[in-house]
C-alpha cells in the first residue's frame, strides 16, 4: 500500500494548502504538544542546510516526537555506495516518517514510491521545495490578510531556484500576477511560462531591477543565487551579485508590501532593509516551523485540533 507523501507542492488540492494553513496557525498560536509522543521522525540531509533542517527538528520537538538522521551524507552508508532504495528501506524501519533533502531532481518522488514511510521532500536539487512554499503561503496570508489577486515580484535565481518553482505552482490556486526578475542566465524556464499560460496567469519579465517590478508588488521575493548549482564558476562569477535591494529602493512601494526571502542571504539583500517593517524574511523562516508541524501531523493522520 503506498504512503501519503509530499514530494511537490502539486500533492496539495487548494482546500488541502488551505486546510494545511489553518493548522499552521493553531500550531503558531500554540505549538508545544504531544501530538508525536513515541513518534520517530528520520532527516536524511544529502545536502547542507540550517533553516530547513533546524526548523523540521524543531517542529518535531515541540510536538514531543524523537528525531534521528544525518545532516552530512559523508556519515552515511551513501559513501559506501549504498543506494537511495536501500538507504529508504532501511531508514523506513526505523522511523514513522522520512524527511530527505537530496541533490538530485526527482530523488523525493523515487523515495515515495519505495519507502514504506511517508516522506516529505526537503528539496531535490533544483526541482521542488514544497514545504518551504507552504511556508511562504502561510507568510503571505499572516501578512496580507488574503491570498486571491496578489501581484508577487520573483526576483534572482529563477532558472535553479527549487523554491520559485515551488511557489509559482502554489500560488496558482489564488489568481496570482507575477513580475519575473532574472538575468538571460537565470530566467525562469519555459514550463514555468507554459504553466502560467495554460491557467491564464499573467506575468511580466524583466531583465532590470526596476521600480515598476518594486512599486507594483504586494511581495517582493527575493532569491539567492545558487553558486552550488553552477558547473562553469565563470558563469556564476558575472550573475551573483546582479541584483541588490537598497533600503531606499521600497520608498515609492505599496503600503502592504512584505519582502521575503527562503533564506540564506548573501548579498542581494542589503542589511539596511533588515529594519524596514517590510522586511519579513526572519518572521517567514520562524513560520517554517509551525508550517512543518502541520504537514507532518497531516501526514501522518493526526488530529490537529
Amino acid at each position: 500500500m503506498k504512503t501519503k507523501s509530499l514530494v511537490s507542492i502539486s500533492d496539495y488540492s487548494k482546500e488541502d494548502i488551505l486546510r494545511i494553513l489553518k493548522a499552521a496557525a493553531t500550531f503558531k498560536a500554540r505549538p508545544n504538544r504531544d501530538l508525536l509522543k513515541g513518534r520517530v521522525c528520520a532527516t536524511l540531509f544529502f545536502e547542507p542546510s540550517t533553516r530547513t533542517r533546524l526548523s523540521f527538528e524543531t517542529a518535531v520537538n515541540r510536538l514531543r516526537g524523537r528525531i534521528v538522521g544525518f545532516s552530512d551524507a559523508s556519515t552515511s552508508s551513501s559513501t559506501k555506495g549504498e543506494s537511495l532504495k536501500d538507504t529508504i528501506m532501511m531508514v523506513g524501519n526505523y522511523a514513522d516518517l522520512i524527511i530527505m533533502r537530496h541533490h538530485l531532481e526527482g530523488s523525493a518522488r523515487y523515495a515515495s514510491e519505495v519507502s514504506p514511510v511517508p516522506i516529505v521532500n526537503a528539496g531535490d536539487g533544483s526541482n521542488q521545495h514544497p514545504t518551504q512554499t507552504m511556508l511562504d503561503l502561510f507568510t503571505i496570508y499572516e501578512t496580507q490578510g488574503r491570498m486571491e489577486n496578489l501581484t508577487v515580484t520573483i526576483v534572482g535565481d529563477l532558472k535553479y531556484g527549487r523554491a520559485v518553482h515551488s511557489l509559482i505552482q502554489g500560488l496558482s490556486h489564488f489568481n496570482p500576477s507575477f513580475n519575473f526578475v532574472a538575468p538571460d542566465e537565470l530566467k525562469i524556464p519555459d514550463k514555468y511560462k507554459t504553466f502560467c499560460d495554460k491557467l491564464k496567469i499573467p506575468y511580466r519579465e524583466f531583465t532590470e531591477f526596476s521600480p515598476e517590478a518594486v512599486n507594483s508588488a504586494d511581495i517582493l521575493y527575493m532569491t539567492r543565487v545558487q553558486r552550488e548549482r553552477f558547473t562553469d564558476l565563470m558563469e556564476y562569477e558575472k550573475v551573483k551579485n546582479i541584483y541588490v535591494l537598497h533600503n531606499e529602493m521600497l520608498n515609492g512601494s505599496k503600503e502592504n508590501l512584505k519582502v521575503l526571502h527562503p533564506l540564506p542571504r548573501v548579498k542581494e539583500i542589503s542589511q539596511d532593509v533588515d529594519d524596514n517593517p517590510k522586511a519579513y524574511y526572519f518572521q517567514q523562516a520562524e513560520n517554517g516551523v509551525y508550517t512543518r508541524q502541520a504537514i507532518i501531523c497531516d501526514l501522518l493522520d493526526i488530529p490537529m485540533e
